[in-house]
């Protein structure tokens, strides 16, 4: 992995090619597709098809830049968990190939990988992607992660690997005061990060730009003129709770509303029963997995983007949302409460499906009370290509200092 150029090497566990759903993934498409010329960029990760062998580097193309890929498993569907948790398949296959490492810096996605690479010299970071506290011990999330049963092993280990890496940057306000809490002496390697919104695909030109792709959509539905989209994208997962949001589209009472919905997960086939039960199959449209630009194309006709999560991080899909007009019904978790304005969206003070219904009735009742350009605004500071500018040139700056 020798390279004149300084070298990046980003772990996590998915193929850049044949990504599963997740926030995380964006992150670093993102990261990879605005890196500079001047960086050599390596991903280990997995394979979701054929065609390659683990355990080999190769170099191929993604999102316009040339870049190295070492897969060291097999991820099969991602989006539904298995048996044996991904992450541990993904660190016991890494600590394998670490004679496969080098590289000036590193950046991980997850904590458990780094105990593989553990005394390997590089410089590290991880990124924090959701509330630690909230995610650990909130209400209501028993089956969100395997670790909330095991709290205390958690923060042992995280205690233990935490002091090994050089920064450690959160998109959450809430996770950056509890580590700055937790970890009083390494405050100056804590720091707040924003997450990032690709305005090449999420965007909008004007208002007469969102109806047209709204009416496009009702026409392919063979839907009534009047509908109002609510959207939801992502895992079909606990953590995201879309069963909430389907329990608040009954609540809504509301002829006119849409629920579009996704994703894919292991929650599918509950959601689908809990629709067929309240007698909603008129007002929800499972859509699948979609790419980028289908996904802009939905953000822009969607009324209201619904985001019912129980604990987060600052999740990309809403920054996407905002990025092509659309404003945000949210849950108080997260990031996301603190972006948004007073004409951008509105918070759900509680998680049930009467407040959720009732803060999206705010939205549809009242759309000019939200306007495309207030909602785009407030992205505006999460643009992909002048964030991430912004944190490869503080790495140059980090290697001139460590060679001087």
């Amino acid at each position: 992995m020798a390279s004149e150029k300084p070298s990046l090497l980003i772990f996590y566990q998915y193929d850049p090619w044949h990504s599963s759903i997740g926030g995380i993934q964006t992150v670093i498409n993102n990261f990879i597709k605005y890196s500079p010329k001047d960086f050599d960029i390596g991903v280990v990760g997995g394979l979701s098809s054929g065609g390659y062998s683990l355990g080999h580097w190769y170099e191929r193309s993604f999102q316009g830049k040339t870049i190295r890929f070492l897969p060291i498993i097999d991820l099969g569907d991602d989006n539904v968990r298995g048996f044996i948790p991904t992450t541990l398949k993904y660190t016991l296959a890494l600590a394998k190939a670490r004679k496969l490492l080098n590289a000036d810096f590193m950046h991980f996605h997850r904590l458990e990988p780094s105990l593989a690479v553990s005394g390997v010299s590089a410089r590290k970071t991880l990124f924090v992607h959701n509330d630690i506290h909230q995610q650990m011990y909130g209400a209501d999330q028993a089956h969100a992660i395997l670790w909330r049963s095991l709290p205390q092993v958690y923060f042992w280990l995280e205690e233990s690997l935490i002091r090994r890496f050089d920064d450690v940057l959160s998109c959450n306000t809430d996770s950056l005061t509890f580590y700055k809490a937790r970890y009083p002496n390494l405050s100056e390697r804590l720091r707040l990060v924003k997450n990032t919104v690709d305005t090449d695909v999420f965007s909008f030109s004007d208002t007469a730009d969102k109806n047209a792709d709204r009416l496009k959509l009702i026409q392919e539905l063979g839907l009534a003129s009047e509908t109002q989209f609510i959207f939801f994208a992502g895992r079909f997962h606990p953590q995201k709770d879309p069963l909430l949001l389907v329990r608040a589209l009954s609540q809504l009472q509301m002829a006119s509303a849409h629920l579009l919905l996704a994703g894919a997960g292991e929650l599918e086939a509950d959601i689908k029963a809990e629709v067929k039960r309240l007698g909603l199959g008129r007002q929800v449209t499972f859509l699948g997995r979609l790419s980028p630009p289908q996904m802009a194309a939905v953000h822009r006709a969607a009324s209201v983007f619904a985001l019912t999560s129980i604990y987060e991080g600052l999740p990309m899909v809403a920054l996407e949302a905002l990025s092509c007009g659309t404003p945000v019904m949210t849950t108080n978790c997260g990031e996301t409460p603190h972006l948004l304005t007073s004409g951008s969206g509105v918070v759900a003070t509680q998680r049930d499906p009467h407040t959720v219904s009732e803060s999206l009735r705010v939205i549809l009742e009242h759309p000019t009370d939200f306007p495309a350009e207030a909602c785009s605004k407030a992205a505006k500071p999460y643009h992909a290509n002048v964030v991430i500018e912004e944190i490869y040139n503080t790495m140059r700056l980090q290697l001139r200092r460590k060679t001087d």
